[in-house]
């Protein structure tokens, strides 16, 4: 009797789908695209207040910087896609806190 092969529900399989598409697990890969989208929502999220420009633009540089290796290593379409999207965030933390006082900003100097 054949059986149904059981297909995996909620949230985490979506993710696993999209960021492992190709069926082979990528853990390095997939950290890179976490730091990014979390330093990079980090970043832009701060970027709104003024005062926090050395939190937003160091965390905007680490995404930056994070993303771009990301991307140098990615393995899946899914993986570069969402580290395009934590870059985009992160670049415009790290602008906007570069333009409000920028990484070193009344610390040094």
């Amino acid at each position: 009797m054949t059986q149904a092969a059981r297909q995996p529900h909620g949230p985490r399989a979506l993710i696993s789908a999209a960021l492992n598409s190709d069926g082979k697990p990528h853990p390095i890969e997939n950290t890179f695209v976490a730091l990014t989208i979390a330093l990079g929502a980090v970043a832009f999220i701060t970027s709104a207040f003024s005062n926090l420009h050395l939190l937003t633009s160091w965390t905007g540089l680490a995404g930056i910087l994070t993303g771009a290796w990301g991307q140098y290593i990615s393995a899946t379409t899914g993986e570069r896609f969402l580290l395009i999207i934590g870059l985009g965030a992160a670049a415009v933390g790290f602008f906007l806190g570069m333009a409000h006082g920028g990484l070193f900003g009344g610390v040094i100097g």
